[in-house]
């Protein structure tokens, strides 16, 4: 999985958005996201670095709940 860049960290909010996560706020550099519908899902919190490292989207693909195929089809 290749590194995000600063305009694809942006794409990857938009991702989530369309799963059901809004954007709750922003402090700082970091991006806390909850799901609009289901609190049950844990909630995500997205660094505005100038990457983002895989390891850490995996996390967020596996805090999620969904596929790393489910967030390729919505991107």
């Amino acid at each position: 999985m290749p590194r995000n860049s600063g305009d694809t960290i942006l794409k990857t909010v938009r991702c989530f958005e369309k799963l059901g996560y809004q954007v709750t706020r922003q402090h700082g550099s970091h991006i806390r996201m909850h799901h609009k519908f289901d609190k049950n899902k844990k909630p995500l919190t997205i660094p505005r670095h100038k990457t983002l490292g895989k390891g850490l989207l995996r996390k967020l693909i596996r805090d999620a709940d969904i596929s790393i195929e489910t967030l390729v089809d919505i991107s």
